[in-house]
C-alpha cells in the first residue's frame, strides 16, 4: 500500500532528524562539486571545481571527468568540511549523486560517499540527480515564498529536456521529453559550428545580444502540436545549412551574432510553446513554474517562461545562476527532502549504501522509494 501523501507541502520547521549538518557531493558529469547544509536547509559551505580539460574537445570526455574526479574529490571535501567551520564528526549524514550520469564518475562519487558515511558510522543518502533540479527552487532563500506541490518543472539542461508534474517528493509525473537532442546539447553543438568556445550555452548568449533575432526564419520543431515533446535536431540543422556557403572561410562577426541571436529566439519560441502545453496537461493547476538545470540561466528563456507564468497567474521561479548548473548544493537540499518525507511518513531515517550508481534512473523510480521502505518495517 502506498503511504499517504496529505499535508506534503507542510514543515514544522524543526530539525528533520536527530542528526548533524549534511555533507553533500556532487559528481555526475564535468562538475567536482561539494557543499554543506544544515538540517534546516542553510547552506555553510559550497565548493566547485568545473573541470577545464575538456575544453580541447568541446565536450565532455567521460574518462577524463572520472580521473579528475577521483583526483580532485578528496581534498575538495575536506577544504568544503573546513570552510563550514565543522569537524568530520559533525556530520549527521553524507549523501552523493548516484544517478543519471556518466558513470565514471557517479562511482567515485558514491563510493567516495559511502566510505566516508561508514567510515563515521553515519547514514549514506543516495540522490536521483534530476530530483535534486527538480526540488533545487525549494531551496530556502530560492523564493520569496515557499513553493508548494504541486509545480509544473521545465528541466533544461546539456542532457535533458522535458516538463514534469512535481506532485511531490519521490512523486513525479513525465508530461513531455525531447526525442531527439537536449536543448543545452542543441547549443553547445551549434557553437561548435560558430567556432565559439566550450561550454557552448553562455558563449552563444553572449555573442547573441550583438546581433537580431529576426534576421534567420528558422524552424520551430513541433510547435503547436498537441503534447510537450521537444525536437531541436531539425533546428540546428537548419542553422548547418546557413553556414555551408562559408565553406573553411570564418564567419563574419555580424553573420555569426544574426546566427546565434536568431537560434537562441527560436529554441526560446519553441520551449515557451511547450510549456504552454504543460500548463494545460496539469491537473490540478501547478502553484508555480520552475525552470531548472543550466539552460534556465539563459536570460531570453527566463524572460520568455515570465511571461507565460505571469499570463496563468502563478510564480515564475529558477534558481540562481550558480544553481542551475550541477552543484552539491542541490544534491544536499534533495537528501533533506527525502528525510523529510520520510520522516512525516513515520519512515527510519534513510541509509542507501546498498544503492548502486547507475547511468539511467528514471525519476519514476522514485515513487516506490517510500513504498518499499514502508512495506519493510
Amino acid at each position: 500500500m502506498t503511504p499517504d501523501r496529505t499535508d506534503r507541502n507542510v514543515f514544522d520547521g524543526e530539525l528533520l532528524y536527530p542528526m548533524g549538518p549534511i555533507l553533500a557531493i556532487e559528481s555526475s558529469c564535468d562538475e567536482t562539486a561539494c557543499a554543506i547544509l544544515s538540517a534546516e536547509g542553510e547552506v555553510l559551505a559550497e565548493k566547485v571545481i568545473s573541470q577545464e580539460a575538456h575544453a580541447a574537445f568541446g565536450g565532455v570526455v567521460p574518462e577524463i571527468a572520472a580521473r579528475a574526479h577521483l583526483a580532485l574529490l578528496p581534498d575538495l571535501a575536506r577544504k568544503t568540511v573546513e570552510a563550514s567551520g565543522l569537524a568530520l564528526h559533525d556530520l549527521g549524514a553524507v549523501a552523493a549523486s548516484t544517478g543519471p550520469g556518466l558513470i565514471g564518475g557517479l562511482i567515485v562519487g558514491a563510493n567516495f560517499g559511502k566510505g566516508l558515511a561508514m567510515a563515521l558510522g553515519k547514514p549514506f543518502i543516495a540522490v536521483n540527480h534530476i530530483e535534486a533540479h527538480a526540488l533545487s527552487a525549494r531551496l530556502p532563500g530560492v523564493s520569496k515564498k515557499n513553493i508548494s506541490f504541486p509545480f509544473l518543472l521545465l528541466l533544461v539542461s546539456g542532457g535533458h529536456c522535458q516538463c514534469l508534474a512535481v506532485e511531490g517528493v519521490g512523486d513525479y509525473r513525465r508530461l513531455g521529453g525531447t526525442i531527439d537532442d537536449a536543448a543545452g546539447e542543441a547549443f553547445d553543438k551549434v557553437a561548435k559550428m560558430l567556432g565559439l568556445g566550450w561550454p557552448g550555452g553562455p558563449q552563444l548568449e553572449a555573442l547573441a545580444k550583438e546581433g537580431n533575432p529576426a534576421a534567420f526564419a528558422f524552424p520551430r520543431p513541433l510547435k503547436g502540436r498537441a503534447g510537450c515533446d521537444f525536437s531541436f535536431s531539425g533546428l540546428k540543422t537548419a542553422l548547418a545549412r546557413q553556414i555551408e556557403p562559408y565553406g573553411n572561410t570564418a564567419l563574419p562577426r555580424s553573420v555569426a551574432a544574426d546566427l546565434s541571436a536568431s537560434f537562441q529566439q527560436a529554441v526560446a519560441d519553441v520551449i515557451e510553446d511547450r510549456v504552454r502545453h504543460a500548463f494545460a496537461m496539469m491537473e490540478p493547476p501547478p502553484t508555480t513554474l520552475v525552470a531548472a538545470g543550466g539552460v534556465a540561466a539563459n536570460g531570453v528563456l527566463r524572460a520568455s517562461l515570465t511571461r507565460i507564468a505571469a499570463e496563468h497567474g502563478v510564480p515564475f521561479v529558477a534558481p540562481p545562476l550558480r544553481l542551475c548548473t550541477d552543484n552539491a548544493v542541490m544534491v544536499g537540499w534533495a537528501a533533506l527532502e527525502v528525510c523529510r518525507e520520510a520522516r512525516r511518513l513515520g519512515l527510519p531515517m534513510p541509509d542507501d549504501r546498498a544503492v548502486r550508481p547507475r547511468p539511467r534512473w528514471p525519476l519514476s523510480d522514485m515513487r516506490e522509494r517510500f513504498a518499499m521502505e514502508s512495506e519493510s518495517l
